[in-house]
C-alpha cells in the first residue's frame, strides 16, 4: 500500500519583503521539495516560490486555484496526488493559510481522507496585531469583515463594543485596504470615547504602524491608512 503524502500549510510574507526576514528556513526547505500546490492566486504564488527558491523549476509546478469562484466539486480532487504518495502545499496569498484566508475546506478534506496536515510557522497578522495591542490576549475574537451598508455597520460596531465590555473580550476585524479610512471614520463616530482602539497596519514591513489608544485620543491624530493592510481591535473596559 502506497504511503500517503502530506498536506503542508505554507505561510507567506505579509508584503513585499524578503521571505527569510520573516519566515524560518524550514519553509524554504519544504518548498524546495514540493511541486504540487493549492493557491489563491497563481501569479503571486509563482512569484513567492521563485523568490524563496530561485533555482526551483517553474515549469515543474502544478498549481490548483482556490478562491471564491472555485467550484467545490472540483476541489474534492485537489488532494488526489496525496493519496498517491505525493506531498502537497496549501499556499496562502499573505500570511498563514486557512485563517482569514481560503483553505479551511481543503484542510477539512485532508482530515476526512486521513492525510497528515503539517502547519508551518509564519506571520499571522491577526496574532501579531493581538500580541502588539496590549489588549486581552487571553480572550479575543476575530470577526472578519464588517457589513458595508451604513446602518448595519453601525449596528455591528455597537454590538462588538458591547460584547467586548460584557465578556472582557477584545474584538478584531479587518477591512478591504482602500476602505480603511471610511472604517476608521465610522469607528471614531460610533465608539465611546473611552473605548480602546488598536490599529495595526503594514505588519512586518518597513512602514509598520501599530498604536493602541482611546477613541478620544485617536480623534486628535491623523494617520493615512489608505490601501494599507490593517487589523483593527477594540476593547471597552
Amino acid at each position: 500500500m502506497t504511503k500517503q503524502g502530506k498536506l503542508y500549510l505554507i505561510p507567506t510574507t505579509l508584503g513585499d519583503n524578503e521571505p527569510l526576514e520573516v519566515l524560518p528556513i524550514s519553509v524554504k526547505k519544504v518548498i524546495e521539495h514540493i511541486d504540487h500546490y493549492i493557491v489563491e492566486n497563481e501569479k503571486s504564488a509563482r512569484k513567492f516560490i521563485k523568490k524563496i527558491s530561485p533555482r526551483k523549476s517553474q515549469p515543474s509546478l502544478h498549481l490548483h486555484l482556490l478562491d471564491k469562484y472555485t467550484d467545490e466539486l472540483e476541489t474534492q480532487h485537489y488532494l488526489d496526488v496525496c493519496e498517491k504518495g505525493v506531498n502537497m502545499g496549501l499556499l496562502s496569498d499573505a500570511g498563514v493559510p486557512a485563517v482569514a484566508d481560503p483553505g479551511a475546506s481543503i484542510v477539512r478534506l485532508a482530515h476526512q481522507k486521513g492525510i497528515d496536515v503539517v502547519p508551518l510557522v509564519g506571520p499571522s497578522s491577526i496574532i501579531m496585531a493581538m500580541m502588539a495591542s496590549g489588549l486581552n490576549g487571553q480572550n479575543f475574537a476575530f470577526n472578519g469583515y464588517l457589513p458595508i451598508e451604513k446602518s448595519e455597520r453601525k449596528k455591528r460596531i455597537k454590538q462588538l463594543e458591547k460584547l467586548s465590555f460584557d465578556k472582557n473580550q477584545s474584538q478584531l476585524f479587518i477591512e478591504t485596504p482602500y476602505r480603511n479610512e471610511k472604517l476608521m471614520s465610522d469607528l471614531l463616530q460610533i465608539l465611546s470615547d473611552n473605548t480602546l482602539l488598536c490599529v495595526a497596519a503594514d505588519i512586518t514591513l518597513a512602514t509598520e504602524y501599530i498604536r493602541t489608544m482611546t477613541v478620544a485620543k485617536w480623534k486628535r491624530i491623523k494617520e493615512n491608512l489608505n490601501k494599507r493592510p490593517a487589523i483593527f481591535i477594540i476593547h471597552k473596559m
